[in-house]
């Protein structure tokens, strides 16, 4: 049973219940007997978790709370904050790990004498993993400065006794990484604003970049660790050095990257600018994603640091106060991968600093990434990578430049969630990877040149690779603008094939059906069709659930269950790629990736299977293909799953996709609309009669691709044309 203190919001209820948060505020309304508020506030109440579980078991909306959802629900209302319960289930998770022997004896005490019993268990723990907490002396070790992760006192314990058998049990199910894992993200996710993260896919490009010219295990270090994915994105490191002034940062990163390999762990709590907690260390790689714009950075009482070997950064300019700090850091010929705001790269204030960095030979390439790559979301950042000078090395004359902006605009639509971080990862590394070997690079247009140091020594001491690399003409030239006119035309032929013949008049009797509708909610109840809400979910270990979904693929002719379980033609797994709502509004494959952590079971489709977005107050209906079956359904979408004896799926996607069918389906809010699927209606037609509007709706989806194909090459090679003509490439 759950710790009858531990308390739910109406999201957890949501989330615990498979519905949205508007059911819950409907059951609220409507049942009487629905639990009482405990805690929260009138605008946003807590409920006990107990209570609520019960309600909904006599309900007969549930039957059994998932460990997991358990597990975070006890994170998410624990007396003293989930991030003090993150840290003891942390610590835990570490014990579990590391001295798996001892915690079934450990398990066995009763709780009346688990606090004292634990916390000692825990100390010898985390001293091995991390060092002391105090020396002898009885003051912190490393100049003041000890471990992040305190071991918590009995009494601290005490409130914690469920959760931390409970997460063991998890941990049991799915490992202790993956449940730290699970719980730190859920953490993160539910404050969203509270902190800065670095997505995935540039700490892998970054990680990367700074593994060139390192041989063995490294040592790394990063002084704005945050939540430390940059120091996880490391492959088999040797020694991870991270500090953050956020103590309870420092404390969740120091347990996230012990769980997460077997490298010596030293973070650190503090200002990495006033109170640096590594003053000798040389580390082989520095990684950084410091913070922007910083005023208050130390500018008064730095004046005479010796790191600022470079110059002293003018107030404005913290970020290159960081660069040097990282520099300093480094091993002669060690790594440093900054993520930068583009603003560095052109200032006045900071040119003297850049044009030092250039002369020395510290800096070695700026690379511009699609906007979306990480926060603030709404500008293209750069990667500096530096490499800090040897004695007897000549400075590098060549700075190479490398633009992967124009991999944004390739994705329809944009937006952080549909960048290509292979395509990306692949530019750069094909860039960097024989620069740093030669010190020179064949230029590519448009993408990537390594400049000769000298002509980047003017006035501004610009750096920003856009203005160092004049994109190619968008067609790529006379012979590609030709090949894209040609597609365009056969294009636009099969487009005049497949354009639907004069309409008629419909006769009586379909328009009698339409007035004897049902909703799909009706179907829903009746098994005519199944319906299932998307979501993120997880991809981790196997499970049979997963798997049986996966198999289940196969159903309506779609892919068959090796397809589904297995690589994609992208490369991935297919139980790993996600449809998300842009790809149903854009008409293409799927491009999302399933995080990893435990499984979340995702749904997956099959083909067959009808996909319609939920918010943005459009009429889309998508019919899941052999392609795209075995992916998993995103959030924000809603899968309709027709039984193929009752319903035909493209009659059913077709009468989804009525405006006014929509319009009145749809609530409004103050910047949404969202659309109750269960509301949508359908006209009560014989499955013969279904298939013949099926198979007209289909044709429509194909002209309607085919007009989307003809838009797209018809941009490119007016854009093409433009470009050409105004560079010469292309003869007026």
């Amino acid at each position: 049973m759950p710790d009858s203190t531990t308390e739910v919001t109406a999201a957890g209820i949501a989330r615990l219940a498979g519905v949205g948060r508007a059911a819950v505020s409907n059951w609220r309304r409507r049942h009487p007997d629905f639990p009482r508020p405990v805690g929260g506030t009138e605008t946003s109440p807590s409920f006990a978790l107990a209570d609520v579980e019960e309600w909904l078991r006599a309900q007969g909306k549930l039957a059994e709370v998932p460990l997991r959802e358990r597990v975070w629900q006890q994170v998410a209302g624990h007396p003293a904050g989930a991030v003090t319960a993150l840290a003891h289930a942390g610590a835990v998770l570490l014990l579990v790990r590391d001295r798996s022997a001892a915690w079934p004896v450990l398990a066995a005490v009763p709780d009346e004498r688990l606090a004292g019993t634990l916390t000692v268990a825990l100390e010898e723990a985390l001293t091995e993993r991390f060092g002391p907490e105090r020396s002898e002396m009885g003051v912190p070790p490393a100049g003041g400065r000890g471990r992040a992760v305190r071991t918590p006192t009995a009494a601290e314990l005490a409130p914690s006794l469920p959760l931390v058998r409970a997460t063991a049990d998890l941990a049991a199910e799915t490992g202790a990484r993956q449940t730290f894992e699970f719980l730190l993200g859920r953490y993160l996710d539910a404050n969203p604003r509270q902190y800065t993260l670095t997505p995935p896919g540039p700490a892998a490009l970054m990680a990367a970049l700074a593994a060139t010219g390192t041989e063995g295990r490294p040592t790394v270090l990063d002084p704005a660790s945050g939540t430390g994915t940059l120091l996880r994105a490391v492959e088999h490191p040797a020694a991870l050095h991270g500090q953050d002034a956020d103590p309870d940062l420092a404390a969740l990163t120091a347990l996230r990257l012990a769980l997460a390999c077997d490298a010596d762990i030293r973070v650190r709590t503090g200002d990495s600018l006033r109170a640096d907690a590594f003053p000798h260390l040389a580390a082989d790689a520095v990684l950084c994603h410091p913070p922007f714009n910083e005023r208050n950075w130390g500018h008064d009482e730095l004046a005479y640091d010796p790191r600022w070997e470079y110059g002293f950064p003018a107030r404005t300019e913290s970020e290159l106060a960081w660069v040097q700090h990282a520099l300093a850091r480094l091993r002669p010929g060690g790594t440093a991968v900054l993520l930068m705001p583009p603003a560095v790269a052109s200032r006045r204030s900071g040119r003297r600093i850049r044009a030092d960095l250039l002369r020395r030979g510290a800096l070695r390439a700026v690379v511009a990434l699609p906007a979306g790559a990480a926060p603030p979301y709404g500008i293209p950042l750069h990667l500096w990578v530096l490499r800090k000078p040897a004695a007897g090395v000549s400075a590098s004359q060549e700075l190479l430049l490398v633009d992967t902006t124009s991999l944004a605009a390739e994705q329809t639509g944009g937006g952080r969630d549909k960048l290509d971080w292979q395509a990306v990862h692949t530019a750069v590394l094909d860039a960097w990877l024989p620069f740093a070997e030669a010190g020179t690079v064949a230029p590519a247009p448009g993408a990537s040149r390594s400049v000769p140091v000298i002509e980047l020594l003017d006035d501004d001491v610009d750096l920003a690779p856009a203005r160092h690399l004049p994109p190619p003409a968008a067609g790529g030239g006379a012979a590609d603008l030709a090949r894209v006119r040609d597609r365009l035309a056969e294009t636009l032929g099969r487009t005049v094939a497949l354009t639907p013949p004069p309409t008629s008049p419909a006769s009586a009797e379909p328009a009698a059906a339409r007035l004897t509708g049902v909703t799909v909610g009706e179907l829903a109840r009746t098994g005519a069709l199944e319906l299932r809400a998307g979501g993120a979910g997880a991809l981790g270990g196997t499970t049979p659930s997963l798997t049986a979904t996966a198999d289940q693929a196969t159903a309506g002719g779609g892919a068959n269950a090796a397809d589904a379980a297995g690589p994609g033609p992208d490369g991935r797994g297919r139980t790993g790629r996600l449809l998300t709502e842009h790809d149903v509004l854009a008409a293409q494959p799927p491009s999302g990736t399933l995080p990893e952590g435990p499984s979340e079971e995702p749904v997956l489709l099959r083909a067959g299977d009808v996909v319609v977005p939920v918010l943005g107050g459009g009429s889309v209906a998508r019919v899941v293909d052999a392609a795209t079956a075995g992916a998993a359904l995103g959030r924000n979408l809603q899968l309709l799953r027709p039984d193929p004896a009752a319903l035909d799926p493209w009659f059913l996607a077709g009468f989804l996709r009525g405006t006014a069918n929509n319009r009145q389906a749809s609530s409004y809010a103050s910047t949404a609309t969202r659309l109750d699927v269960r509301r949508l209606q359908l006209p009560r037609l014989p499955l013969a009669e279904q298939q013949r509007y099926g198979e007209r709706f289909r044709r429509l989806a194909e002209f309607e691709d085919a007009l989307r194909l003809a838009g797209r090459l018809g941009e490119q090679l007016v854009q093409g044309l433009y470009d050409g003509l105004a560079d010469g490439t292309v003869a007026p």
